[in-house]
């Protein structure tokens, strides 16, 4: 799951990004409205956890911003203010919940889990690409009835080409997606995890899913075709 974080105050910004990748996400930090726009209009994430007072362009701007322009990406509120008008401010623009600064971490990631969850049940719970199957609820892989076990970065890896079965995604793509853009990640790092994932698709002697797309990156169909 790849989350964006809107906060100016960094040490909160560090707290925050520092707890959510020891739960193992992928996080972008961005420390104005500005450039969380910026980021939410080039990048794909799951969710958004996004401070009311920002500078350049505010907390409530960014969600109603995002929300005329059609996104449904999930955002939590984060605000030192409390109130009745603000909460429902924060709502009416779009933003699905509201904590109130100071929070623990704990509280933080349970909210967080609420909401995917609330999100992922109004989503297709299983993607299927071939006889592959993956279920984004259990986090179990089959392929012709056999289960594929398979590490949280490949679950996420996975779930990223699946999604985008057909098109052809890039390996900056897949290293922004899967680890986020300010990890020191090279793109030999995105080809040894292929290498096991396909490993462990193609056990058996089945037919390759994840294809090489020369010069451009890998897609995931049916056909084979290197």
């Amino acid at each position: 799951m790849k989350i964006l974080v809107v906060e100016d105050d960094r040490k909160v910004a560090g707290f925050i990004e520092q707890g959510l990748r020891e739960e193992g996400y992928a996080v972008d930090v961005a420390p104005d409205g500005d450039q969380a726009t910026m980021l939410a209009h080039v990048y794909e994430y799951d969710l958004i956890v996004l401070d009311v007072m920002l500078p350049k362009k505010t907390g409530l701007q960014v969600a109603a911003e995002l929300r005329r322009e059609g996104s449904k990406t999930p955002i939590l509120m984060l605000t030192a203010r409390d109130t009745t008008e603000d909460v429902v401010r924060g709502l009416d623009v779009g933003a699905d919940d509201y904590l109130t600064k100071p929070f623990s971490f704990e509280v933080l990631a349970a909210r967080l889990r609420v909401i995917a969850r609330r999100n992922t049940l109004e989503s297709a719970s299983v993607l299927q690409v071939a006889n592959l199957t993956l279920d984004t609820k259990t986090f179990e892989a089959h392929r012709d009835g056999r289960r594929i076990v398979l590490t949280r970065t490949e679950f996420v890896l996975l779930d990223y080409l699946m999604r985008r079965a057909g098109r052809v995604v890039s390996r900056d793509d897949l290293i922004e997606s899967v680890w986020g853009i300010d990890r020191d990640v090279g793109t030999n790092t995105v080809d040894v995890f292929i290498f096991h994932l396909r490993s462990k698709l193609e056990a058996g002697g089945a037919s390759r899913l994840i294809q090489t797309v020369r010069g451009f990156g890998y897609t995931m169909r049916e056909s084979e075709e290197e």
